[in-house]
């Protein structure tokens, strides 16, 4: 795993608290909660190939 996504997601969850809480005190709170599943579908995306390479090194490692 390379160590810059966690600073990408770290860069995501400061930046999407920020969004929200902003929104939040306008009174915005539908929009708020779009940007923090936006936020959270980002790193979904991002985090799914590692999960899968960590699926697939796991059934190679149990492969008979």
């Amino acid at each position: 795993m390379e160590v810059t996504i966690i600073f990408k997601i770290a860069a995501v969850g400061i930046l999407v608290s920020i969004l929200s809480q902003v929104l939040k005190h306008s009174g915005r709170d539908e929009q708020a909660f779009m940007v923090s599943l936006a936020g959270l579908l980002i790193v979904l995306f991002w985090i799914v190939p590692y999960i899968y390479e960590l699926f697939q090194s796991i059934q190679k490692l149990f492969v008979i």
